[in-house]
C-alpha cells in the first residue's frame, strides 16, 4: 500500500548476499573476457574464474528461493501477460511514480536471460578446448568432436551476454537521463526510496553462509580433481 502521507522512504530491497553476488559477478565477468583475449598463460585463469562463475550461478538459483523477498524468483518472475502490460504502459508509469520495489516484469526477463546465458557458458566451459593445453574438466569424457562443438557455443554465447550487458547498461542508463532513477546505487546500498509500504528484504546471515557454502562445495564436487 502507499503511505498515507506520500513521503518517500529508504526500503531494504537489495540483500546484502544479492548484492554480493552482483558486484562479485561483474568482476568475474570482466576477468573471463580480459583472460580470454590474452590467452596463453592467461587462460588458467580464465578456467578457475569460470569455476568462480559456476559457484556464483548456483549460489543465486540457491537465493532464488530462499533468498530475501525481492531475490526470490516467484516475487518477481512474472508471466507474459504482466511483461506486455508493462511495456505498453497500463502499469509501468504508476508504479514508477511510486517507486517500484525489486524488478519489473520487463527487468525480470533480463534477469533470467543473463542467468541462462551465464549458466550456459559456465556449462559448456566444462567440456571446452583450446586445442593447445587446456581443456574443460569433463572435456575427455566427450568425443572431441563433440568438445569442439561446445567450445563453439562456448565462444558465440560469449558474444549473447555482451549484448545482454550492453542492453543492460542501456536499461540503466535510460532510467538515469529519462526517469531520473538511479538504479546503480541501491545496488551498492540495498536501499530505494519509495513511496510504499513494500515488504523489507533481509535474511539470516547464517542462511546465507550456508547457501555460499552448499554453492562452493558443489563447484568442488564437480571440478576438484
Amino acid at each position: 500500500m502507499i503511505q498515507a502521507d506520500g513521503t518517500l522512504r529508504p526500503r531494504l530491497v537489495w540483500d546484502w548476499p544479492l548484492r554480493l553476488f552482483h558486484w562479485l559477478l561483474v568482476l568475474a565477468i570482466a576477468i573471463l573476457f580480459v583472460t580470454g583475449k590474452l590467452g596463453g598463460n592467461w587462460m588458467e585463469w580464465h578456467k578457475r574464474t569460470g569455476y568462480v562463475v559456476l559457484g556464483l550461478v548456483f549460489f543465486r538459483l540457491i537465493w532464488g528461493v530462499a533468498g530475501g523477498y525481492y531475490a526470490r524468483f516467484a516475487n518477481f518472475v512474472r508471466g507474459p501477460r504482466a511483461v506486455l502490460a508493462f511495456v505498453r504502459g497500463r502499469h509501468g508509469e504508476s508504479q514508477m511514480r511510486r517507486g517500484h520495489a525489486g524488478h519489473n516484469p520487463l527487468g525480470a526477463l533480463s534477469v533470467l536471460a543473463m542467468l541462462l546465458a551465464i549458466a550456459l557458458q559456465a556449462g559448456t566451459g566444462l567440456f571446452a578446448n583450446d586445442d593447445i593445453l587446456l581443456e574443460g574438466p569433463y572435456a575427455s569424457l566427450v568425443s572431441k568432436e563433440l568438445s569442439d562443438w561446445l567450445t563453439g557455443v562456448h565462444k558465440i554465447n560469449s558474444n549473447v551476454i555482451l549484448g545482454l550487458i550492453a542492453l543492460h547498461l542501456i536499461a540503466i542508463a535510460f532510467y538515469f537521463f529519462r526517469r531520473k532513477t538511479n538504479l546503480v546505487m541501491p545496488m551498492l546500498t540495498g536501499r530505494k526510496l519509495m513511496a510504499i509500504d513494500a515488504p523489507q528484504a533481509s535474511r539470516p546471515a547464517w542462511l546465507a553462509a550456508l547457501a555460499i557454502l552448499v554453492s562452493a562445495a558443489s563447484v568442488y564436487l564437480m571440478v576438484g580433481r
